[in-house]
């Protein structure tokens, strides 16, 4: 079963679509969530973000100052600013 991502920044969305694998970086160190993980939230470090989407495709993002959620193969990045890079 796919994650369910969805990346958005205050003023826009960013991604969205359904990945195998999302990667990154809290304030507590770099994370990576698989489907199955069990629920998480953490504070975004000022980074890059890393989603593997379910056909291959590799997204890049630059995201700062926000959360990230997972919580039954849902995950939602919500930052202050973050882009495709």
């Amino acid at each position: 079963m796919p994650l369910s991502v969805s990346l958005v920044s205050a003023d826009a969305e960013v991604w969205t679509g359904e990945a195998t694998i999302v990667v990154a970086k809290t304030v507590e160190g770099e994370i990576g969530i698989m489907a199955g993980h069990e629920p998480i939230l953490g504070i975004l470090a000022e980074g890059e973000v890393r989603i593997t989407g379910t056909d291959g495709e590799r997204v890049k993002a630059d995201a700062r100052d926000g959360f990230l959620s997972m919580e039954g193969d849902v995950v939602t990045i919500v930052a202050g600013h973050a882009q495709l890079i």
